[in-house]
């Protein structure tokens, strides 16, 4: 696992349901509009940001190792 992760949501995607902010409330915001987005997008790997990212609903939240850009969450198939 890598030291630190470059997190983003797919606004597009994001639904709203605030699942991610339940998992990670240190992690993810919703804003005015209910809708996700990381409070730090490059951050150091923790558990509770991939645990907010496999629990969203619409797999609206990207993760990536920072720098090398390999998928964390969704995994590549």
């Amino acid at each position: 696992m890598a030291d630190r992760w470059q997190v983003e949501v797919d606004r597009s995607v994001c639904i709203g349901s605030g699942m991610c902010v339940g998992a990670a409330p240190d992690d993810f915001r919703l804003d005015s509009a209910r809708q996700s987005h990381p409070v730090t997008p490059v951050a150091d790997a923790a558990e509770s940001v991939l645990a907010a990212a496999e629990g969203c609903p619409v797999e609206a939240i990207i993760v990536t190792v920072a720098g090398s850009g390999e998928a964390v969450f969704p995994p590549e198939e």
